[in-house]
């Protein structure tokens, strides 16, 4: 960082992490309808911060559900631009009795991993914390006049669940949308001293499942036995998705996947990771997964299927012998390059409406999927990018396979031609979608640190091509 940039980032370096709180106070939850005056709140704080940061031009653009917030600042024509994502939604934060502290009163506390603390709030890290550090970094290039090139935000406030207006918005937005790459921070470090930067992100099929037996709940007593169960054809439907290998059982499934080489498995297994310490983390004895995989490949390089939730019948207190008219369950399939979202999806449904037993009906919604994604590494703004964090925290960051999916980035491939750098500065261990969710304040500062440095350099590779 330039000196005339790191004067005026120390002596503003704590108004940076109280805004971030104040943000993180805002309830933007976009999955219920009770926050959607949360979420135009949350909008409009960041078309503030935005504005006093130094863009020409700030806007919200209203869509059928959440506002989508647009900057600029172009400085010459002749400039490269860098287009930045993020999203202000944030997840529901239930079950709210594990948070050790409410999730919309950002409260700081040390942990072993964040000795100099970390900021505990719902979307902490995914994604307020993570986009914040942009318009802070964008704030230090303008107000120290030291911005090199062209800059355009767009934060969404509906990834959380499938970013389900953001296609329309891009495609009638496309020549404003111009740009040389997309700059996201969504994703992980491996750890404080160890950087990397994503090259790719799994996609995404979602859908649910509700199996339907008799047309009313029955006395256990005096139909168990005799008529199905809709709870235990659903538990011996979803038991038979996987083999004795943890290999999905749904035909041509696979049909699609690209199986690495083994030079490009051996490179993916050469970042740092300790079992051990993976499984004591999570509190579990033993990782399971595909059979002739590491849970690195697994997790990163393979498809995937789980149920996220299941429920019915009766699960009040104290006890009710009822035989359930429904059953449901919430299930998702991560998917790797090459994979399509509503081909997987179709063969899901054909494939769970034929193995239904007798005396149950099926029925499967979609909800939401995705495309997964892949960024070269040879590219300008990779090795601007890899440059940047190697000045910060002194390393060449790792080359690494995300698990998550982020819908925007094959939709900005798709619609844009355009390909993202995930410079992510999150953890794993930061407890994303989960209570307690959290983000250490040394990674906040170094993300804001890292994305100035890579504006620098990106302008400089681009004039050297």
């Amino acid at each position: 960082m330039q000196n005339i940039q790191q004067q005026y980032f120390t002596d503003h370096k704590q108004r940076f992490l109280d805004e971030l709180i104040a943000l993180l106070r805002i309830p933007s939850v976009s999955a219920k309808s009770e926050h959607k005056s949360d979420m135009q709140r949350a909008a409009e704080f960041i078309v503030e911060k935005l504005t006093q940061a130094g863009a020409d031009k700030v806007e919200i653009y209203p869509t059928a559900g959440h506002p989508i917030v647009y900057a600029e600042k172009i400085i010459s024509p002749d400039l490269p631009t860098v287009l930045v994502y993020g999203h202000y939604d944030v997840q529901p934060p239930e079950p709210l009795e594990l948070w050790h502290s409410p999730p919309f009163e950002p409260t700081i506390r040390t942990t072993p991993i964040h000795p100099e603390g970390a900021i505990f709030a719902r979307g902490a890290c995914d994604d307020k914390g993570q986009f914040y550090m942009h318009i802070k970094a964008f704030e230090l290039m303008v107000q120290t006049q030291t911005l090199p090139c062209n800059v355009k935000f767009m934060i969404e406030g509906e990834e959380e669940v499938g970013s389900t207006h953001l296609e329309s918005f891009v495609k009638n937005n496309k020549d404003r949308l111009q740009a040389e790459v997309i700059l996201i921070s969504d994703t992980s470090l491996i750890a404080k001293d160890t950087p990397s930067i994503d090259v790719s992100l799994r996609g995404l099929s979602y859908l649910e499942v509700e199996v339907t037996g008799p047309n009313r709940d029955l006395h256990s007593g005096v139909y168990g036995g005799a008529v199905e169960n809709p709870i235990n054809a659903l538990c011996q439907m979803i038991a038979s998705l996987k083999d004795e290998n943890k290999r999905i059982t749904i035909p041509h499934f696979y049909d699609d996947v690209i199986e690495l080489s083994a030079e490009e498995r051996a490179e993916l297994n050469q970042a740092p990771f300790d079992l051990e310490a993976y499984k004591k983390d999570l509190g579990i004895d033993e990782v399971v997964g595909e059979a002739g995989y590491t849970t690195l490949e697994r997790t990163g390089i393979r498809p995937t299927l789980d149920v996220n939730g299941i429920w019915g019948g009766y699960i009040g207190e104290g006890a009710k012998t009822v035989l359930p008219s429904k059953a449901y369950a919430k299930i998702s399939m991560r998917l790797v390059p090459n994979q399509h979202p509503d081909k997987i999806t179709k063969l899901f449904q054909e494939h769970f409406e034929r193995i239904a037993p007798k005396g149950v009906k099926v029925k499967v919604t979609p909800h939401h999927g995705s495309f997964p994604a892949y960024t070269p590494t040879n590219s300008t703004a990779y090795l601007a990018a890899s440059k940047a964090m190697e000045a910060t925290f002194g390393k060449k960051p790792i080359p690494t396979r995300g698990g998550g999916s982020i819908p925007i980035v094959a939709l900005f491939e798709r619609e844009l031609g355009l390909k993202s750098i995930l410079l992510g500065f999150g953890l794993d261990s930061d407890g994303l979608h989960s209570p307690n969710e959290h983000y250490g304040i040394f990674n906040y500062y170094k993300g804001i640190e890292t994305i100035s440095l890579f504006f620098k350099y990106f302008a400089e590779m681009h004039r050297k091509e």
